[in-house]
């Protein structure tokens, strides 16, 4: 699809969704400290839930092939996103944010996400421009790489193996997703490294992007590494050259920031 077509590119996220408890607090426990959270909440989030939901509202709209409960699938649906859940437990974690906007994460149960042999409209994801992928197993896997553009994380490996990804987005520093990474094939790796921006490298040639200017104080960095995958998956949806992409999906991250939780932002516009 051409940069500028007046048709937004038809997206999906395949993989899993927390139901996260957030506390707010001035600084993470030093071991054996008792501290008092200023601001609790919960709400869907998961590296698949915020990527859909952001997809959702840049891409107008956003199928997720999920295994969840249904108190996670009725806020997904609240929030815009079309949500084709396989019914299974969702994973639960716990999520201080300080007040630097630092994240830490406590997961409290086993990986949930949807099977190939789950009845869910697999179909449907043939018609789809761009998937990104953050779990499934290699049955899920293979019926994403039907899309024209698949996304996917070094964190779903065990499903990827064989499958040719137009793009794999990590955290450089998660010394697990980068030797994840290794076993796996795709057209662009790319690795983020907050503030310093980051470094991709293709098939045929190398490169590096500038982080984007924050557009306010920095309230909480939950869900910006999901913000940038949804961001750039819509932007090579579109068909916009690699740079582009990841210049707007930096541009989706650094917005994020500025928001309490991964939805109280407002993003950029594709």
């Amino acid at each position: 699809m051409a940069p500028g077509s007046p048709r937004r590119p038809r997206v999906a996220v395949v993989g899993h969704v927390e139901w996260v408890t957030f506390a707010r607090v001035r600084a993470l426990p030093a071991p054996g400290e008792i501290v008092r959270a200023s601001d609790t909440w919960e709400e869907a989030g998961g590296g698949g839930g915020v990527a859909a939901v952001q997809l959702a509202r840049l891409a107008g709209g956003c199928d997720f092939f999920t295994a969840a409960g249904d108190r996670a699938v009725a806020r997904l649906r609240e929030l815009g996103v079309t949500v084709h859940p396989a019914d299974r437990p969702t994973r639960r974690a716990f999520t201080h944010t300080d007040d630097a906007g630092e994240r830490t994460i406590t997961i409290l149960d086993p990986r949930v996400v949807p099977h190939g042999d789950d009845p869910l409209p697999w179909e449907r994801l043939a018609d789809c421009d761009a998937v990104y992928f953050t779990g499934g197993d290699a049955a899920a896997a293979r019926a994403a790489r039907r899309a024209r553009v698949m996304v996917a994380t070094p964190r779903a490996h065990e499903a990827l193996t064989g499958i040719a990804l137009d793009a794999l987005v990590l955290s450089g520093s998660d010394v697990d997703e980068v030797t994840w990474a290794e076993g796996l094939d795709a057209r662009w790796t790319v690795a983020t490294g907050g503030a310093e921006g980051g470094r991709w490298v293709g098939r045929e040639e190398d490169g590096t992007w500038a982080a984007a200017p924050v557009p306010g104080p920095p309230v909480d960095a939950y869900g910006c590494g999901d913000t940038f995958a949804a961001a750039l998956t819509l932007a090579l949806g579109y068909g916009r050259a690699l740079p582009d992409a990841l210049a707007f999906a930096a541009r989706c991250g650094a917005a994020c920031l500025t928001g309490r939780g991964p939805y109280g932002a407002s993003l950029p516009a594709p």
